[in-house]
């Protein structure tokens, strides 16, 4: 079957000439986005309920722009001011980039990462004696625990958002030639939203080993994965598979 019409389950993006955008063109495809799931953040006496201090940290590590916007929304929630002698430890650019929505750069010590948690190790050895701490979702990767216990520091977890499924009622009796999932919690999803879900025809595009994992696991057939050496990103892989199958 010809692919037509791709559901990609994340924000659209903001800029119109993304790889989506060149995707749709050249193929003249119809590509809708919907998120599959969001963000909520956790009440001020739910955070409470966690006896964190914030006066006991002068580190914050932020692994996303989710953290940076709870951590500030609800310390602006409890009056508890920031000093301005916070460092923060920023596993991207595009995290510390986000981070002057809400301080400013020049007066505050900002550590950058390239892209994983690992980067900043040699930035949080300078602070060793120090207490860490990480604002997080509900849900956090294995690996970030994993990798600062390894570092040997002293870090505190501390939940400030949880991720919750999205109401896709009104997508029942709309259909879609491939659906584009980017994290177990899409999968989810689908399924909460749609339990007697078929997929028929329907292409399944995953991105990432644990999304796969999450598919299989749905008993969901998977016919586009990423990334590959070859397809590096998920409208590669998809532009592929509609070269070599879909047309």
């Amino acid at each position: 079957m010809k692919v037509k019409t791709i559901l990609v389950s994340q924000p659209e993006p903001a800029n119109d000439k993304s790889p989506y955008s060149r995707l749709k063109e050249k193929h003249k495809l119809k590509i809708d986005f919907r998120p599959f799931i969001h963000v909520e953040g956790l009440l001020a006496k739910e955070v409470r309920l966690q006896k964190i201090n914030f006066s006991d940290f002068n580190n914050v590590i932020l692994t996303s722009r989710n953290a940076v916007d709870h951590f500030f929304r609800i310390t602006d929630k409890m009056r508890y001011k920031v000093p301005d002698s916070t460092k923060y430890f920023c596993q991207s650019e595009a995290v510390a980039f986000y981070l002057q929505k809400y301080v400013v750069y020049r007066k505050r010590k900002i550590y950058v990462g390239e892209k994983n948690i690992n980067d900043l190790e040699a930035f949080f050895q300078k602070f060793k004696t120090e207490k860490f701490l990480l604002p997080t979702s509900d849900v956090l990767k294995p690996s970030i625990p994993d990798s600062l216990n390894k570092m040997g520091i002293d870090w505190t977890r501390l939940q400030l958002y949880k991720t919750v499924v999205s109401d896709l009622s009104d997508l029942r009796n709309v259909y879609y030639d491939v659906l584009v999932f980017f994290s177990p919690s899409g999968i989810e999803s689908l399924l909460k939203n749609f339990p007697d879900f078929e997929q028929n025809e329907t292409r399944i595009a995953a991105y990432g080993n644990a999304t796969v994992l999450a598919a299989d696991k749905a008993k969901l057939r998977i016919d586009i994965k990423a990334p590959t050496p070859e397809t590096p990103s998920m409208t590669m892989a998809i532009e592929k598979y509609i070269s070599n199958k879909g047309k």
